[in-house]
């Protein structure tokens, strides 16, 4: 697979090393016009090809994965439009909200276009990526685009309209579980324990959390069950979070993006 991305920003880094570290990616072209960044990605990955020609990057490409500021999209897609070849090649729209039919409308064409959502954990290969089809994409295709992103972490193949929920739950929520872990740490902190052991402490319970619920396949509420007894420290704590609007707090915090 030769893959091209066009852009070398936190998330499109996020994935380059992700797929890069994965070692299943034949060849990776990186394009954009901040060549230190280029340089950067260069010393640590010789392997890879950089260029701050994004035409050049996108000629020949199996899979073209734009992953730039959606106000950017149109001009980079103007500069790419004249080499591709839409018969043959992928097209992969890695900026929110530049939908499929967007896309296609900026490109003049339609063919094998995708609209995928990722969040920056794929540099370590945990990513919880969307990826939805656009209406003239074959199965084959998105059979590859799944591969990749596969390599990144986790993928769920979506309708178009749920990729900004996904959004918020994944890329965007994923801030929302730092904020947790920070606030976590900072109650650990007035109780007594150093930072550094109130970081460990909240990163490991919120992986004991993690783990428990995917090794067991339990809901939530089945888990909280089994360390909550009558009158008991947790109950109180967990009613705190209530009287705080905590629940409500994440619903509409997830919300906020679809507005």
């Amino acid at each position: 697979m030769k893959l091209s991305v066009i852009g070398a920003g936190n998330m499109c880094g996020a994935l380059i090393h992700g797929w890069t570290k994965s070692g299943k990616v034949e060849s990776i072209t990186i394009a954009d016009k901040n060549e230190q960044l280029l340089a950067n990605f260069k010393a640590k990955y010789p392997q890879i090809t950089t260029t701050t020609d994004n035409a050049a990057a996108a000629k020949g490409a199996d899979i073209v994965v734009l992953v730039v500021k959606p106000w950017l999209m149109p001009v980079v897609i103007d500069e790419i439009k004249p080499v591709l070849d839409l018969k043959k090649q992928i097209v992969v729209s890695d900026a929110a909200n530049f939908t499929t039919d967007k896309l296609a409308e900026a490109l003049g064409a339609d063919g094998n276009l995708f609209y995928v959502i990722p969040n920056i954990a794929a540099e370590f290969g945990a990513s919880m990526s969307f990826i939805a089809k656009g209406k003239s994409a074959s199965d084959e295709a998105l059979a590859q685009v799944k591969g990749l992103y596969d390599l990144a972490g986790e993928t769920i193949v979506v309708a178009e309209n749920l990729v900004a929920a996904g959004m918020m739950m994944a890329s965007c929520g994923i801030a929302y579980v730092f904020r947790y872990i920070s606030a976590q740490m900072r109650g650990g902190c007035e109780m007594g324990f150093y930072p550094a052991q109130a970081r460990q402490i909240a990163l490991q319970t919120m992986q004991s959390a993690v783990t428990l619920l995917k090794e067991t396949g339990m809901h939530p509420e089945e888990a909280i069950d089994k360390v909550t007894t009558p009158g008991g420290v947790t109950i109180k704590g967990l009613n705190e979070l209530d009287h705080a609007g905590f629940t409500s707090a994440v619903i509409r915090a997830l919300k906020a993006g679809l507005k």
